[in-house]
């Protein structure tokens, strides 16, 4: 399930340092003729494709990148030093694009590609520079030139690293809301999500992991009932599904069992390998449940399911339960990247945290 991620940064690449005027002073050397040194280079402003990364959600709480500008000539022939580069980390796939014009500028395709994206500015002239055998005490000196400022917007078409199944009302769009920036519409009655919804996960700096939340299915939906069917597709490729069931529906007749069961087996219906992804059981609502009854309400859903594999109790109402489960996820997720990424040797210069 692709969408779009996207952020606006301002980068500039540090300004050239000045030259300098300046002549030798010794000693019974009147004339010591000029030692005026160049100024230092700007600081370039780099990106890096970071397949460790799989969000651009940094960089919208971190817009402003600037490298530090060149020193300024000394005398005694000395150059002013340059200006310290700074590297942005990026997903791979990252377009990078102009933000006025709409260009296309660049594009990370490949783990460990490096790109400049804005030059730091030469440094300017000292007088040194102008010393000629009709010139022999020059005054001249030249300004450092400007960095490159850019305004660019980054787009990052990124597939989900978890999908979340479940029956219609069993609080998934509650959940994706909870725990990510996504806003989907949230009603008491079923069939409230019409199109997929994703939201990035934000564990912590750089540590993310990307959620989609498909309308609910029903019985049927792998023949074409309801409208989850259309969307089961965009699962194939997710790293995890989380299977969310209300353990506390309005209806005392529904049995939770038999529509986990029934969820299930549209899985194994539509496509194997579907079925054989990983698959956890979230148990919903739990707020919805006596505090006493809680226990015995999960061991017997759990027996008469016959689950074998990961459970978590939560609810994502009141978020109870929800930060173990995301950050179980994110190490699922992170060691399934590891799994699929060989390792990138990158650059000993471009291996510093970022942003900057």
């Amino acid at each position: 399930m692709k969408f779009v991620d996207e952020a606006f940064i301002d980068i500039a690449a540090g300004d050239g340092g000045n030259g300098c005027v300046s002549f030798r002073h010794e000693k019974y050397k009147e004339f010591g003729g000029p030692n005026g040194g160049d100024g230092g280079r700007g600081g370039h402003v780099f990106a890096v494709a970071d397949p460790n990364l799989n969000t651009l959600v940094d960089y919208r709480y971190s817009r402003r990148h600037e490298a530090k500008r060149g020193e300024h000539g000394m005398g005694s022939d000395m150059f002013g030093a340059a200006g310290f580069d700074i590297t942005l980390k990026m997903p791979v796939g990252t377009i990078i694009t102009d933000a006025e014009t709409g260009e296309v500028l660049y594009e990370l395709l490949n783990p460990g590609d490096v790109i400049t994206i804005a030059k730091g500015g030469d440094g300017g002239f000292g007088n040194l520079r102008f010393k000629s055998a009709i010139n022999r005490a020059p005054r001249q000196k030249t300004p450092g030139w400007p960095g490159e400022k850019k305004n660019l917007k980054l787009e990052l078409k990124v597939l989900a690293d978890v999908g979340l199944l479940g029956m219609p009302n069993a609080g998934k769009s509650t959940f994706i809301t909870a725990v990510s920036n996504a806003r989907p519409k949230i009603a008491d009655y079923p069939f409230t999500t019409l199109h997929p919804n994703l939201g990035v996960v934000r564990v912590g700096p750089e540590q993310s992991f990307v959620v989609a939340d498909i309308p609910g299915l029903i019985e049927g939906a792998s023949e074409g009932a309801g409208l989850g069917h259309q969307f089961l597709r965009h699962l194939q490729r997710t790293r995890l599904l989380l299977h969310i069931v209300d353990l506390a529906p309005f209806d005392d007749a529904v049995d939770p069992v038999a529509q986990a069961k029934a969820i299930v087996n549209e899985l194994k219906k539509y496509d194997q390998k579907l079925y054989n992804k990983p698959r956890w059981l979230v148990l919903n609502k739990l707020d919805m449940v006596p505090a006493e009854e809680r226990e015995a309400r999960v061991k017997d859903f759990v027996k008469r399911f016959k689950w074998k594999g990961p459970v978590f109790e939560i609810s994502a109402l009141t978020r109870e339960g929800c930060e173990p489960l995301i950050h179980a996820i994110f190490r699922h997720v992170q060691s399934e990247q590891r799994i699929e990424n060989e390792p990138v040797e990158v650059d000993p210069r471009f291996a510093g945290d970022a942003p900057q």
